[in-house]
């Protein structure tokens, strides 16, 4: 902004006695608010790429949830429900109605002290489950017999219509 006084002269109207003469220069304003304006349009972009960025993050979270909720749903349509114990000296009660098939590395299973052919393994849930809903499968593997020859000990005995599974293991854990 510039303020000028005039000289009175020969440009100067009658009865001008050399008055302040304002006059506004707006050429620095203009210039200070297109760069306000560059900056907001700048920053504007930054926010936009940020917000862009996040959506995308939540995206993913929101589908790492959706596939671990899967996996979940998948298990639990497996059927099968394993009663785990909550410390490592918690023993069976003795006083529930239990079948005990422990599992040499030989994948041969004993139950009761007697060698029990794979074909027969169903009769005695059926009996187990005949004589006590209620009753507990406990499989004793040795840690050498292979995962699946465990789960599918399990599965019998989930088909047959015993729920109450359980893994025992070594004290000491």
């Amino acid at each position: 902004m510039a303020i000028a006084k005039l000289h009175s002269g020969d440009d100067g109207e009658p009865g001008d006695d050399g008055g302040i003469f304002a006059e506004i220069n707006i050429t620095p304003l203009t210039d200070v608010f297109l760069v306000l304006v560059l900056i907001f349009m700048i920053s504007s972009l930054a926010a936009l790429g940020v917000a862009r960025d996040e959506k995308r993050k939540k995206e993913e979270v929101t589908e790492k949830i959706a596939e671990v909720t899967e996996k979940i749903a998948e298990e639990k349509r497996a059927g099968l429900k394993v009663n785990l114990p909550a410390g490592a000296a918690q023993e069976i009660d003795p006083t529930k109605a239990s079948v005990v098939l422990i599992i040499p590395v030989n994948g041969e299973v004993v139950i009761a002290g007697r060698p029990m052919p794979d074909a027969d393994i169903d009769n005695v849930f059926r009996a187990a489950f005949a004589k006590d809903k209620l009753t507990q499968v406990v499989l004793q593997a040795d840690k050498g017999v292979p995962h699946g020859r465990v789960v599918n000990l399990m599965e019998r005995a989930k088909r047959v219509g015993l729920t109450r599974l359980a893994i025992g293991t070594a004290g000491g854990g």
